[in-house]
């Protein structure tokens, strides 16, 4: 498996940590940054993860910035990206079965490191379950190409 992993300025702990975590796991990690604590505007980083997921370089991204939000937003205004913000890992187990979220995104100001650790793992392990959810991943997809949705 190969994550791409990208941040903002306040998230470059956070950051590390999870890199060091997937690393353990023998995950190949590829790092689009910010290294450093200089104001880094989160749309570059989520657009660049995204464009790795979506092009097929990156299996899945982890997206981080103060609360997941802003980095997440952004990240979902690419087409084929389903980006989730998780403070918790049934939410981001579930986002996985459920919806096929290809991003997680985490709040460097909201989950501390080990809790971190533990919704990067259920999102990492978890697999996409299809079946009855296809039916609303392909509305989502209507939507994001469209605008809108025919019923």
């Amino acid at each position: 498996m190969k994550i791409a992993i990208g941040n903002d300025h306040v998230a470059v702990a956070l950051k590390n940590y999870i890199m060091k975590y997937l690393q353990e796991k023998n995950i190949e990690v590829i790092d689009v940054g910010t290294n450093n604590n200089d104001r880094t505007d989160y749309p570059i980083p989520a657009a660049k993860v995204s464009e790795l997921v979506t092009s097929g370089v990156a299996d899945r991204g982890i997206l981080i910035c103060g609360t997941g939000v802003g980095i997440s937003i952004a990240a979902n205004k690419i087409h084929g990206i389903r980006a989730v913000v998780c403070s918790e890992p049934y939410s981001a187990k579930l986002s996985v079965e459920h919806n096929n979220t290809n991003i997680l995104a985490l709040g460097s100001r909201v989950v501390a490191d080990e809790l971190a650790k533990m919704i990067v793992s259920e999102w990492l392990d978890a697999s996409y379950e299809g079946g009855r959810h296809q039916k609303r991943i392909d509305m989502i997809t209507q939507l994001e190409v469209s605008g809108v949705l025919s019923l």
